[in-house]
């Protein structure tokens, strides 16, 4: 593919609800580029798990020539169990086209992602897809699009029929009409059943886009013409600005309007050299900002990694700056190893095209990175630096995972691992508490597909079950306690005394061990021996075998013997007066309690609320989050937020979402208590 100036690459990314047509529109554009075989056919969802579930559940990158320019453009899933996809794609694009259904309008995932596009400070223009299907209305989506965003929403394309009258498209500021038949458009006269309707979003879009320009609101409150490139120049200014949202419409099933679209990408959208740059830190600690110039030395950020069971791993590369080529050699900053470059290339939907090199703001695939995973930083190694990522959200839906056989137990960890280093929402551990691997993402089907993914890449398959939640013990007020451990069995024996104070510590503060011995009636080099039986006897607490927290330990008396007397009698001694010591300090169970943020339309506000009290929380107020949502705060027990999501998608029919973080351990109620000794003797037993 022939390589073009930076000014005339282009980078976007297609956001937007599920179902909205993402994947067919950027099929279509690579039929209008000349590189499927089938004109109109559908390249994207190839992967056998996105046939099964008929959508996108990863982003598919595909660089194409277009006219003078060439076009990056990134497909993303509609799901919002997705989010890390989104984010890494947005933040290496320089433009973001919002796909909306001309038959729903503007959905729950339609606003998450304007939101996440506003707060990256990223131009948008919009696409009204699917007018051919029943019930399109392109007024109700402008009519939408305006009452829920803050930006000016101005028509470039309106269509011409709508439903299976749809047949082509008009340019609002050239007034000229696009009819197409197969895809392919003929210009023609504007009907006049749309003629007023296009005046009329001409003189109001113009009145728009002049308020952005002194000189031109000037010109038009005197009432002198002003030349269609003069609008258009102000059009486009407002649009790298954030300031105006072009809005273009068409059917991608049909190739309708698809060709104007990417005529509008080249001449609207911004190119990497326009936008903003890059945060980056210095091994110094100093930030420096990265801007997309080819003189300068390599930067590259690894925003998409993928493991393919045939070539192993397949790293998606934005290079920030400086070029890249076979035979170079970079760091990665955060292994500090380095690595050479054998071939480079770039992306065409699951296919690759070698090139000898690559510049500022291109995209390119790597294949078989040692070490590498989503959000690396690679550099040239006379600039050392680290690009500031975006947020991820939290993973906060999780499950247990069991092979299926005893022979893949080695197997999964590896598995796991990998994947993770594909994407940063999606994260695992081995619990050693509860003995289980836990597998966290942001939703069921997130996890579904990566165990999905185990199983195709890796040959492992594994049960899901619900995860434990990680209590804790602790005690309530102080206790004295001793044991004398006595054993004769010929020869040595064994003997230690401890007498040992218990006092409860304010919570979060963990352990402290306290050496009050005098007068050497335990010798000094047993005392690190106390300690450690205590810290072994502190793993399993005497109500339900959970590991004990926020105690301090004060040794104050005791006793040895000469010859008998050993390190492991007075780790046995700390052991057991531990446990006496703990259930006459009135233990405890306590639970992880979580910050929660929850984001509801205006309309559901208080039944959410209602239902987090339902769950022991402890609502914390109310606050505006954007034209018709809450946000509403919360502190609430882990144990009640495993099941949250699917009742939240309940209520709020599917446009509620939260975010949570681990906020601090409380007591838990004597009722939840008996409930939860009662399971754990359940689990012993089956053990």
């Amino acid at each position: 593919m022939k390589q073009v100036p930076v000014e005339k690459r282009r980078t976007i990314v297609l956001v937007g609800h599920n179902g909205s047509g993402k994947s067919h529109l950027l099929s279509s554009m690579l039929s209008l580029a000349g590189l499927l075989d089938k004109p109109g056919a559908k390249a994207v969802d190839y992967d056998p798990i996105e046939q099964e579930k008929g959508s996108s559940v990863t982003s598919h990158v595909a660089v194409f020539p277009w006219k003078e320019g060439k076009i990056a453009a990134i497909d993303t899933p509609g799901f919002g169990d997705f989010m890390s996809e989104v984010i890494s794609a947005m933040f290496v694009s320089e433009n973001v086209l919002m796909v909306v259904n001309a038959t729903a309008g503007v959905e729950i995932q339609t606003e998450r992602y304007w939101k996440m596009a506003e707060e990256m400070k990223k131009p948008i223009m919009v696409f009204v897809n699917q007018m051919d299907k029943e019930r399109a209305d392109f007024q109700k989506v402008l009519d939408d699009l305006k009452d829920r965003f803050e930006r000016k929403i101005i028509p470039v394309l309106v269509p011409i029929g709508k439903e299976a009258d749809f047949k082509g498209v008009v340019d609002v500021f050239s007034g000229k009409a696009y009819i197409y038949e197969g895809g392919k458009a003929s210009e023609g006269e504007v009907p006049s059943d749309v003629a007023g309707f296009v005046e009329e979003l001409k003189t109001s879009s113009i009145e728009d886009i002049v308020e952005l320009d002194e000189e031109l609101m000037e010109k038009y409150l005197e009432g002198e013409d002003i030349d269609p490139a003069s609008i258009f120049q102000a059009l486009r200014k407002g649009y790298a600005a954030g300031e105006v949202v072009p809005v273009l419409v068409g059917s991608a099933e049909k190739m309708v309007g698809i060709d104007l679209l990417l005529d509008r990408v080249l001449e609207i959208g911004i190119s990497p050299a326009e936008a903003a740059p890059y945060k980056a830190v210095l091994e110094s600690g100093d930030e420096v900002e990265l801007k997309a110039v080819e003189d300068e030395p390599f930067a590259g950020l690894i925003f998409k990694a993928e493991v393919n069971k045939f070539v192993g791993k397949v790293s998606y590369i934005k290079i920030i700056s400086g070029k890249l080529k076979s035979g170079d050699s970079f760091v990665n900053m955060r292994k500090e190893n380095t690595e050479k470059v054998g071939h480079v290339y770039i992306p065409v939907l699951g296919k690759q095209e070698e090139v000898e090199e690559v510049g500022a703001g291109d995209i390119a695939v790597l294949l078989k990175l040692s070490e590498s995973s989503v959000g690396d930083t690679l550099v040239h190694k006379d600039r050392k630096l680290k690009i500031v990522l975006p947020s991820y959200p939290e993973p906060m839906y999780s499950r247990s995972v069991n092979p299926k056989s005893k022979q893949d137990i080695d197997k999964i960890s590896n598995g796991l691992a990998r994947l993770s280093d594909s994407d940063p929402a999606f994260q695992w551990e081995y619990d050693p508490e509860t003995q289980e691997t836990v597998i966290s993402g942001l939703g069921a089907t997130h996890l579904e597909v990566m165990v999905e993914r185990l199983k195709s890449i890796f040959g492992v398959e594994v049960d899901l079950g619900k995860p434990k939640v990680a209590y804790r013990e602790t005690i309530r007020k102080q206790a004295v306690a001793e044991h004398k451990h006595k054993k004769q069995t010929g020869g040595h024996g064994q003997y230690g005394h401890v007498k040992i104070r218990l006092e409860p510590l304010p919570r979060g503060a963990g352990y402290e061990f306290v050496d009050q011995i005098v007068g050497g009636v335990i010798p000094k080099n047993f005392i690190p021996s106390v300690d450690k039986g205590i810290r072994e006897a502190m793993k399993k607490g005497v109500l339900a075998g959970y590991p004990v927290v926020d105690v301090r330990v004060v040794l104050f008396d005791g006793s040895y013997h000469e010859v008998d007397s050993s390190d492991i009698s007075f780790q046995i001694a700390a052991i057991q007066a531990f446990k006496k010591g703990m259930e006459a300090a009135s233990p405890v169970i306590l639970e992880p309690i979580m910050e929660v943020e929850v984001f509801v339309p205006d309309e559901n506000a208080g039944d959410v609320t209602g239902e987090i009290s339902g769950r022991r929380g402890r609502p914390l107020g109310m606050e505006p989050a954007g034209k018709g949502t809450t946000k509403i705060k919360a502190e609430v027990p882990l144990a009640e937020m495993l099941d949250f999501q699917n009742r939240l998608s309940s209520i709020t029919s599917g446009r509620g979402y939260f975010t949570m973080r681990f906020l601090k351990y409380q007591e838990v109620p004597p009722n939840i208590q008996e409930k939860i000794i009662e399971e754990r003797k359940r689990e012993m037993q089956q053990q």
